[in-house]
């Protein structure tokens, strides 16, 4: 667990492990072809896009639409390490105040902001192959919105796993893959 204390929101640096799955994710997607490179503005994301940018010799596109949707929280604390016995991830496993505690917005804001972030990215590489790094509840809302399905909590992303959307100038989005993680197979905690 991260606490931010009263300075706003936690947004941590990534761990030792989180650099050496980005590292690895930076060396699959060197022979991806990959024309531009965005994150989020959440640190974590943006750390993890570096790896890929420098090999790549690309800039990072920072979009705040992308960023989680705990970025206004006090605490971040990871995935892994949320428990129902814990007052600060007890929310999670409440599926009354879920919603609200989760998405600090509001799920159909926070749903909109990520289908806008997601359609600029669209909107301005035409043609172009680009990796985006960004948040696990981010890629679940966004496939959410693609696949029309219901329940936002039942695809769960890993960190580093890659997950690839095909845009079509017709407005057609496809979902070709989901957490490709093999990459990362050895440093994902299970």
């Amino acid at each position: 667990m991260v606490d931010a204390g009263s300075g706003g929101a936690a947004d941590p640096e990534l761990s030792d492990l989180g650099r050496q799955q980005a590292l690895r994710a930076a060396g699959f997607l060197r022979d991806h072809e990959i024309h531009h490179v965005v994150s989020s503005t959440m640190l974590r994301a943006h750390q993890t896009a570096i790896p890929t940018a420098d090999m790549l010799g690309l800039e990072i596109e920072r979009i705040d639409d992308l960023k989680e949707s705990d970025h206004a929280s006090n605490v971040y604390v990871p995935l892994e390490e949320m428990s129902p016995n814990d007052p600060d991830t007890a929310h999670y496993f409440d599926a009354d105040s879920l919603e609200d505690h989760v998405f600090s917005e509001g799920i159909e804001a926070f749903q909109e902001r990520v289908q806008r972030g997601f359609e600029h990215v669209i909107a301005t590489n035409k043609g172009r192959r680009v990796a985006v790094f960004c948040h696990g509840m981010v890629i679940a809302v966004y496939l959410k919105t693609i696949m029309g399905l219901d329940d936002v909590f039942a695809m769960r992303a890993d960190y580093c796993g890659l997950t690839r959307v095909q845009a079509s100038s017709t407005g057609v989005r496809s979902v070709r893959s989901f957490n490709e993680t093999h990459h990362v197979s050895d440093l994902i905690e299970w």
